[in-house]
């Protein structure tokens, strides 16, 4: 049941007209191990600025049983309809609603999500709202601005543990009955019930004690790494604590690992959820321990930035992301003790990277988006939301000051504790406390779309100084159909000069600028200079551009990219070769060659994963089809290569075998996979652990080694809901019809699979070497697509028309067959931005292939 749609003047109307002060929610989740539905009993209080007015509560439930209003029985049939409530002739003053209904259980990671572990064969419950899904729980006005205090009391099976919130109460008779939260929106209510694990400390601090939780399912429990997890909560703890003046604002802390999690991890105020992968069955890279400390900071700053202070609307939604993002990523940077201090190297490398791509499609938006309805902020949920957007932020603290930007966010969280805010409010605490007027830094850097590239501009004499520089900025057009007009903007960066010394680049100079919002920044200063190897612009990552290197420079860089002595500026200079070989300035065959030449001496594991990724994907997608097998030969040689060549046991042998994994093709190959699995071949050094296994075997899959006998062994020794999924993964790779066949309906005809089940389905189904086998799956992909989008929820349809978009048939008759579905359907535009931005994919590709040729 998807809900009806809320639109901004609906809810702005809703905001004008109420006030709400407090839910009681009584929930009977006694029947949670078999599933269907529950009863749900809602009581809400509130008060409505006139007398005789009327509006609506939203639930989205299969059955309405009353609706009691200010003591008076409404007729559930005349009111309750589409999601909504009808709540007519509303007393002045304080009015008290009465709903009871039969919700339902979900399986797609919305509203009270069920799952069963295979391990146990018991049931496990987890609420995800955001961003409106709360209605399917209980009645209630979902938006945030209708801030609320929640009570909650939920009947559970015996032996169940509930967690919401507020504190964990003592249960009577199964019963848990726990206290009033704070003001809080409906999204960031949660309610997490089940047979959980548990493992309990406190965070303490000159007087102040937290209690803080770590949860996940039994089967899981013997991998839980608590005290690492812990070690890292208390870092943030300190630091944001100290950053923001304001002591954490809830009564508790737990975070829960719950099963098959649509995003990364979830906000809810003292009471996060995070996907459980992040509870690591078998041997990871540090970049993964980076990448989950990343996720828990982000959901810690969330209980200032989001919780305590709440956006009005969801057009602020990237204030939210972008601050928590860049707070997290700070705090990894900064924070004493903290095990990731090159964090923005990883963010440079990682989330700017998504913000770059984001921000080059047709549904390119400013930061701040105009967000009309609930369709539209559920597609936001993007790389400009979150990783432009924090890339803004740490220009901005460049631009105002570290010390003036904290104090106006000090002032911030004072003014407006368990409030709604909008920009201006934010914006002009930083002015108050840094004297800047940020009106058009504003309206430059949030209001408008679009991405600038920087070049810098060397003039020398015969002796090679410098005699003139300046930094030429420009604005390309936006892509067809994206809103807005290109726009020149002011940059605060950094110059970097490198000279190589002892065959390494070295940094011998820093100058750090405003660029103008013009064509050409003089940069006096460098006159007179004698010009060094490599000149950097935005060095040390300070602007959201795109960024080039003059000739000299590129030519210095091409032969040492993995020779620069510190991170940061590696990461910058194999972003912008990504970045060169995606707007096809550079072929990809050039694009291989450069990886192979310099990843051997990069230290960072996180960008050793990166460089892996995106070298598969160029030669999947951009390389010249005629070159393709050639370069994948040379990849996966290399790949074998330094396989055997990692230190034993490293972090980088891991990476390497995972890559080779990806694309082993010959029999040679395939014959090394399946002997790693059966013990007859061995690697120095290198553990197959029950991860790493499933890596082989969807591999050996996919390329017609395995066949179900031999998956269901595998599945066999993994019973577990991630070799569940594993499973999935390898029979719909199988280089089969009948495979394909049988994944297609299971996915689009069927909606019974769970998300992460059809989310597994759907990656072994898209097969990069089996395009032959796929073609006929376009003509299906744009019969179904319409159907699927009006009868699915939003997460289960943006699974499947992203996920099955025939992204690998990178022809202008693929262009052509969107362009003639977009017409002839006129999609709403939620589901037209989810096929757009996948069509933009193949323009992008064939363009890239196109300079491959002729390379």
């Amino acid at each position: 049941m998807p809900g009806t749609n809320l639109t901004r003047e609906e809810a702005q109307a809703r905001a004008r007209l109420l006030t709400v002060d407090a839910y009681e929610i009584d929930l009977d989740l006694t029947g949670a191990q078999e599933g269907g539905t529950y009863r749900s009993v809602t009581t809400v209080r509130f008060d409505s600025a006139q007398g005789k007015a009327e509006t609506f509560i939203d639930l989205v439930a299969p059955a309405v049983h009353e609706v009691v209003l200010n003591g008076h029985a409404l007729d559930v049939a005349a009111v309750f309809r589409d999601s909504r409530i009808a709540l007519p002739h509303l007393r002045e003053g304080r009015n008290e609603l009465k709903v009871v209904a039969d919700c339902a259980y979900t399986n797609t990671g919305e509203g009270l999500h069920r799952f069963v572990d295979p391990v146990d064969d018991q049931a496990y419950l987890y609420t995800q709202f955001e961003v409106p899904d709360a209605r399917r729980v209980f009645a209630c006005f979902e938006q945030p601005d209708l801030k609320a205090t929640f009570q909650f009391t939920v009947k559970a099976p015996a032996g169940w543990t509930v967690i919401s919130n507020s504190p964990t109460p003592q249960p009577k008779d199964d019963l848990w009955v726990f206290e009033p939260t704070p003001r809080i929106s409906t999204y960031i209510t949660a309610l997490v019930v089940g047979p959980y694990h548990s493992v309990h400390s406190s965070y303490e601090k000159d007087g102040q004690s937290v209690p803080l939780g770590i949860y996940c399912r039994p089967s899981l429990a013997e991998f839980l790494d608590a005290d690492h997890i812990f070690e890292v909560t208390r870092q943030g703890f300190d630091w944001f604590q100290e950053k923001f003046a304001y002591d954490y604002p809830f009564a508790k802390y737990d975070q829960l690992f719950v099963p098959e999690f649509n995003a990364g991890a979830m906000e809810n105020a003292g009471a996060v959820t995070i996907r459980d992968q992040y509870v690591f069955r078998s041997k990871v890279t540090d970049a993964a321990y980076e990448r989950r400390a990343e996720t828990i900071l982000h959901e810690l700053a969330h209980m200032w930035f989001g919780d305590l202070v709440t956006m009005e609307w969801w057009n602020d939604l990237w204030l939210n992301e972008s601050f928590a993002t860049f707070t997290s990523v700070a705090c990894q940077a900064s924070a004493p003790g903290s095990r990731w201090p090159n964090a923005w190297t990883t963010f440079a490398n990682s989330e700017k990277t998504w913000a770059y791509r984001q921000d080059q499609l047709p549904s390119t938006h400013p930061i701040m988006a105009e967000i009309n309805d609930l369709e539209d902020v559920q597609v936001n949920f993007d790389g400009i939301t979150y990783a432009k957007g924090a890339s803004v932020l740490k220009q901005l603290v460049a631009y105002v000051g570290e010390d003036e930007f904290f104090k106006g966010v000090q002032a911030y969280f004072k003014r407006h504790a368990f409030g709604n805010t909008r920009l201006p409010d934010l914006l002009g605490a930083l002015e108050e406390t840094s004297g800047r007027d940020l009106k058009s830094w504003s309206k430059a850097w949030l209001e408008t779309a679009g991405i600038n590239i920087l070049r810098p501009e060397i003039e020398t004499d015969a002796e090679g100084v410098i005699t003139a520089f300046a930094v030429r900025q420009e604005a390309p057009a936006l892509p067809a159909g994206a809103k807005g007009e290109a726009t020149l903007r002011p940059h605060r960066i950094a110059i970097g000069l490198y000279e190589l010394q002892a065959g390494k680049l070295v940094r011998t100079e820093r100058i750090e600028l405003d660029v103008v919002a013009a064509e050409l920044t003089d940069v006096p200063q460098l006159a007179g200079t004698a010009r060094p190897a490599v000149v950097l612009l935005n060095d040390d990552d300070l602007s959201y551009a795109k960024v080039r290197l003059d000739e000299e420079s590129l030519r210095n860089v091409t032969a040492h990219l993995g020779d620069f002595t510190e991170s940061l500026p590696r990461a910058l200079c194999w972003a912008s070769a990504w970045d060169m070989t995606r707007d096809g300035e550079l072929a990809t065959r050039d694009y291989v060659e450069l990886v192979l030449s310099g990843i051997t001496k990069e230290s960072d594991i996180g960008v050793v994963q990166s460089l892996h990724r995106q070298v598969k994907l160029a030669i999947d997608l951009y390389a010249d089809p005629a070159w393709r097998a050639t370069g994948l030969a040379r990849w996966t040689q290399a790949t074998l290569e330094q396989l055997r060549a990692a230190e034993p046991g490293s972090d980088h042998q891991l990476a390497w075998a995972r890559a080779f994994a990806a694309t082993a093709r010959t029999d040679g190959e395939l014959d090394l996979l399946e002997g790693l699995l059966d013990g007859s071949q061995t690697v120095e050094g290198l553990a197959v652990d029950t991860e790493l296994r499933w890596a082989f075997v969807e591999r050996l899959a996919a390329t017609g080694r395995f066949e179900e006998d031999r998956i269901a062994a595998e599945l066999e020794r993994d019973r577990t809901a991630a070799g569940e999924r594993h499973a999935a993964t390898a029979r719909a790779a199988r280089p089969t019809e009948a495979a394909k066949a049988e994944a297609w309906a299971s996915v689009v005809d069927s909606d019974k699979l769970a998300n992460a089940v059809q989310e597994a389905v759907i990656a072994g189904f898209v097969q990069t070497d089996q395009r032959e086998l796929l073609a006929p799956y376009t003509a299906k992909y744009f019969a179904s697509i319409k159907d699927v989008a009006a009868t699915r929820s939003h997460e289960i349809v943006q699974q499947i028309v992203v996920g099955l978009y025939p992204a690998l048939q990178v022809s202008q008759e693929t262009l052509d067959a969107t362009d003639a579905w977009i017409a002839e359907h006129d999609p709403v535009p939620a589901l037209r931005r989810m096929v757009t931005e996948s069509r933009a994919g193949i323009e992008r590709a064939l363009k890239a292939q196109a300079v491959d040729a002729r390379a």
